[in-house]
C-alpha cells in the first residue's frame, strides 16, 4: 500500500480579486486612475477612491438583493466606474458580465438573456443602444430587474436609477461571500463569428494567475512605475486583463472613455506620459498614420510599449512605430484564454541576429507564457515544430476555458485529452515561437495547396501606397479557390495591380499571388476591430462588385 502524500506546511490563502483591490488601495492608494468622459474632460480618482467605491458598490448590490452567482451586466466604455464594477461585483459574490457595445442589438439581446443578467450598469451615452433591446427588461419578460446609469455627460437621468445612488449607503451591512478562489467572477462572450456567441466564465483564481503572468518581465513586464492606457475595451476580454494587472502592481491607469481616435489617444499619451498601451493592429495603424502626418505634434515617452493582439500585426507596422521610438510587443490570445497565451520577445539565444531576422521574430506571436502549453495539430496528429508545418493551435492551462457557460454547443472545440482547439492555423519553430498563418475558416486552398491570407496581407501592407489590406478566397472552377486582395490606399497614394503583384512576388510562389486586386475606401471590420472577411467573401463572389484595380 502506497504511503500517503507528504503535505506541505504552507498557508492556503485564496487567490481572489478583492486581495488585489485591497493591496492597491492600501499600498498604492494615492496612485491615479484617470478617466476621460464623453466631453473629453478628465476626471481623476486614486486607487484609494476606487477601493472605497468598489466596496460601496458591493454593499449596494447586496442591499439591492444580489445573491451569490447573480450576473451584473455592464454596457460601458473604459472609465473608473467600469473598473469599480470589475472589483465590486465579484466582491459582493456576483459575476460581472461585460457587454460588447459594438454588437448588433439582436446579438446583445440574445447574450443578456442567455447570461440571465439580473442587474445592468450602463453609461448614459449608451442609453439609446440599451433602448434598442427592450426585450431584456423584466417588465417585457427579460431577466434584467434593475438598471443603474453612470453619468458621463451632463444629461439628467430621467429613467432607471443612477449608479451613484447604488453607492450612497457606503459599506453599511456588507457581508463578504466565502473566499473561494474557484467561485465565478467574470463572464465574457465570444463575438459569435461562427454560430451564436458563447460565454466564457472566469474564476477569481484564473484572473489572479493571469495577472501574475502578464506582469512578468518576459511577458508584458508591467511595473509600478508604468502609466498604462488600455485602448482595448474593457468589454473585450477584460481589456486583456490589464486593469487587474495595473491594480495589482500599482501602475497609474489612464482610461480613454468613448474617444479612441488616433489624435485623441496621442493627446492622452503625451499629456499623461503613458509608458504602456494595448490595442488591436487597426488602432496602431491609425496611430502610425497620425504620427507620419504630423511627426512634430506629440512629445511621447521614449520607448512607450504598445502591445498588439487580436490579429497579426504586419512587420511594416512594427518598423514604422520603431522609427518614432515606440516599441511594439506582439501577443496572442482569445476570449477562451483570458486572453494571454503567447508573447513575442527576443530570447538571449537570438543575440547577434541581424536586424531583419529580429523583425521577423518580433512579427511572430511569440512563445507561450508560463503555465500555458501549446501544440499544433494537423489531420494526422501533432505537426513538427520546424517553422514550416502548419496545424491548428491547441492550448491548455490554468486560465484556459474547459467549457462554455450554460451551453452544450461548442463541445467539439475541446479535444478528447482536454486541449482547447483555437481555430488558428499556425507554425511553431524550433525555439517555440508561434506564427499565425490564418484562421481555419480563412485559409485559402487552391489546387490542393494552402495559401495564408495573413502572410499576403502583412506583405501588402508594407507597400508604400497601401493603408490596409485584406485577402480572402473567391471561388474558382479550375483551382477551387483563389486569393483576392482588397486594399485601401494611403491618402494621395495608389498603385496598379501589376505593381502590387511585383511587390509580393519576391516573397511568395507565383501560384500564391492574388488573381485580383480590389480597392475599397475602407475595409469592413467586426465588433472587435478585425477585418470582416465573411462580408468580403460574400461581396466578391460576384465579379461585378469587385471594382478590380487595373
Amino acid at each position: 500500500m502506497a504511503a500517503p502524500a507528504l503535505l506541505s506546511t504552507m498557508m492556503d490563502a485564496p487567490l481572489t480579486l478583492d486581495a488585489i483591490l485591497a493591496r492597491a488601495g492600501t499600498l498604492f492608494g494615492s496612485i491615479e486612475v484617470v478617466s476621460r468622459l464623453a466631453d473629453r474632460s478628465l476626471v481623476r480618482h486614486t486607487y484609494g477612491d476606487v477601493a472605497r467605491r468598489a466596496r460601496s458598490l458591493a454593499a449596494g448590490l447586496q442591499r439591492a438583493g444580489l445573491k451569490e452567482g447573480d450576473r451584473v451586466a455592464t454596457l460601458m466604455w473604459n472609465h473608473h466606474a467600469h473598473l469599480e464594477t470589475y472589483f465590486g461585483v465579484p466582491m459582493a459574490g456576483g459575476v460581472y458580465h461585460t457587454l460588447n457595445l459594438r454588437l448588433p442589438a439582436e446579438e446583445l439581446e440574445y447574450i443578456v438573456k442567455h447570461a440571465n443578467d439580473r442587474f445592468l450598469v450602463v453609461d448614459d451615452c449608451l442609453l439609446p443602444l440599451l433602448g434598442k433591446i427592450p426585450g431584456v427588461f423584466a417588465k417585457n419578460g427579460g431577466p434584467v430587474e434593475r438598471v443603474f446609469v453612470v453619468s458621463l455627460t451632463d444629461a439628467p437621468v430621467t429613467e432607471h436609477e443612477t449608479y451613484e445612488s447604488l453607492l450612497e449607503g457606503g459599506e453599511a451591512g456588507f457581508a463578504p461571500p466565502s473566499p473561494d478562489e474557484r467561485r465565478a467572477a467574470g463572464l465574457c462572450y465570444t463575438s459569435g463569428t461562427t454560430g451564436k456567441p458563447k460565454g466564457v466564465l472566469y474564476s477569481h483564481r484564473s484572473l489572479v494567475l493571469h495577472c501574475m503572468a502578464s506582469a512578468m518581465v518576459d511577458t508584458l513586464a508591467i511595473r509600478q512605475s508604468d502609466v498604462m492606457l488600455p485602448v482595448v475595451p474593457m468589454f473585450h476580454v477584460n481589456a486583456w486583463g490589464l486593469p487587474f494587472t495595473a491594480a495589482m502592481v500599482g501602475a497609474k491607469l489612464v482610461l480613454p472613455g468613448p474617444h479612441l481616435d488616433p489624435a485623441g489617444l496621442l493627446d492622452l499619451y503625451a499629456s499623461e506620459r503613458v509608458t504602456f498601451s494595448a490595442g488591436v493592429p487597426t488602432i496602431w495603424l491609425g496611430i502610425l498614420q497620425a504620427l507620419e502626418r504630423e511627426p512634430a505634434r506629440w512629445s511621447l515617452t521614449p520607448g512607450l510599449r504598445m502591445v498588439v493582439g487580436g490579429s497579426a500585426a504586419p512587420e511594416s507596422l512594427i518598423r514604422g512605430l520603431d522609427a518614432f521610438g515606440l516599441r511594439v510587443v506582439h501577443a496572442w490570445g482569445m476570449t477562451e484564454t483570458s486572453p494571454l497565451g503567447t508573447v513575442s520577445f527576443l530570447k538571449s539565444t537570438l543575440d547577434g541576429s541581424d536586424l531583419d531576422a529580429t523583425y521577423k521574430v518580433r512579427a511572430k506571436q511569440g512563445i507561450p507564457v508560463p503555465f500555458v502549453e501549446i501544440r499544433a495539430a494537423g489531420e494526422a496528429g501533432p505537426v513538427a515544430h520546424d517553422g514550416v508545418a502548419m496545424g491548428e493551435l491547441e492550448v491548455r492551462g490554468p486560465w484556459v476555458a474547459a467549457s462554455y457557460f450554460a451551453n452544450e454547443e461548442g463541445a467539439d472545440r475541446w479535444t478528447a485529452d482536454g486541449w482547447f482547439r483555437t481555430g488558428d492555423v499556425v507554425t511553431i519553430d524550433q525555439q517555440g515561437y508561434v506564427a499565425i498563418a490564418d484562421r481555419t475558416k480563412d485559409l485559402i486552398k487552391s489546387g490542393g495547396e494552402w495559401i495564408s491570407s495573413v502572410a499576403l496581407e502583412n506583405t501588402l501592407m508594407a507597400h508604400p501606397a497601401v493603408r490596409e489590406a485584406c485577402v480572402v478566397a473567391i471561388p474558382d472552377e479550375k483551382w477551387g479557390e483563389r486569393p483576392a486582395a482588397v486594399v485601401a490606399w494611403k491618402e494621395g497614394q495608389k498603385a496598379t495591380a501589376a505593381e502590387l503583384s511585383a511587390h509580393l512576388a519576391p516573397h511568395f510562389a507565383k501560384w500564391a499571388l492574388p488573381d485580383v486586386f480590389v480597392e475599397r475606401d475602407a475595409i469592413p471590420r467586426n465588433s472587435t476591430g478585425k477585418f470582416l472577411k465573411s462580408q468580403l467573401r460574400d461581396e466578391l463572389r460576384d465579379p461585378a462588385t469587385r471594382r478590380a484595380i487595373a
